[in-house]
């Protein structure tokens, strides 16, 4: 009979979060950051979102051919064991998870619905105000445009426009006059921004907490991909 004490010793921390995970975290900051204070250049913007919306697409792809915790199956809870968690988290009572806890679970899945809702959004603005764009093709009033628009990520106009500072358009590239569809997905667009990094800064906030609880650091842990195993 073997002697407890001849077990292997439990490593000091597990790999969690994959290096595509990680790039994805960070990549997505840096770009909607990017893409929030940029709304004055408006090719800087539209770039941006591209790369936001390509990074999107590519987590969603990755949410079901990943490693487990990157898996959208490894975090889907129950909406009581959310209430549950986020009431022993405000009493420091909550529980380490390996994976996504139950709030942070909760997070990802917003700021992902947000995030695509910004995408989808801006780019129907662009098909309208610039004639550009992947949607150009299904809601732009231009006739050549519609023609154009599967090789027109970017308007021609505009990146002269943007090269110049200002353009015939007016100010800030945009056009002089709106419709109210125009002016109606603005609208979505902005609001959509700035509900977003609400949940952004609401994030960091129950981040920064979560670490105090747990006493593991979070945002180190999706630098390095690892945490402590569980019960050290």
């Amino acid at each position: 009979m073997s002697d407890p004490s001849d077990a292997a010793p439990q490593p000091d921390s597990i790999q969690v979060w994959d290096p595509f995970v990680r790039v994805f975290h960070w990549t997505l900051a840096v770009g909607f950051f990017v893409a929030y204070l940029s709304e004055d250049v408006l090719l800087l913007h539209v770039w941006a979102g591209y790369l936001v919306g390509g990074l999107i697409l590519a987590r969603l792809i990755w949410g079901f051919v990943g490693p487990q915790h990157a898996r959208f199956s490894d975090f889907v809870f129950p909406f009581k064991a959310v209430l549950a968690y986020l009431f022993d988290l405000v009493r420091f009572k909550a529980i380490r998870h390996i994976g996504h806890s139950p709030a942070g679970a909760v997070m990802v899945w917003a700021l992902l619905a947000g995030v695509l809702a910004i995408v989808g959004s801006g780019l129907v603005v662009y098909a309208l105000e610039e004639d550009a764009g992947p949607l150009a093709s299904f809601v732009s009033t231009d006739e050549l445009s519609r023609e154009a628009a599967p090789f027109a990520l970017v308007s021609p106009a505009q990146a002269d426009d943007d090269a110049e500072g200002y353009g015939e358009r007016g100010e800030y590239g945009e056009r002089d006059e709106h419709t109210g569809g125009e002016e109606f997905w603005e609208e979505l667009h902005e609001v959509l921004a700035n509900l977003v990094l609400l949940l952004v800064f609401l994030h960091i906030a129950g981040v920064v907490f979560a670490s105090i609880v747990t006493r593991e650091n979070l945002p180190r842990s999706m630098v390095t991909g690892r945490k402590r195993p569980l019960g050290k």
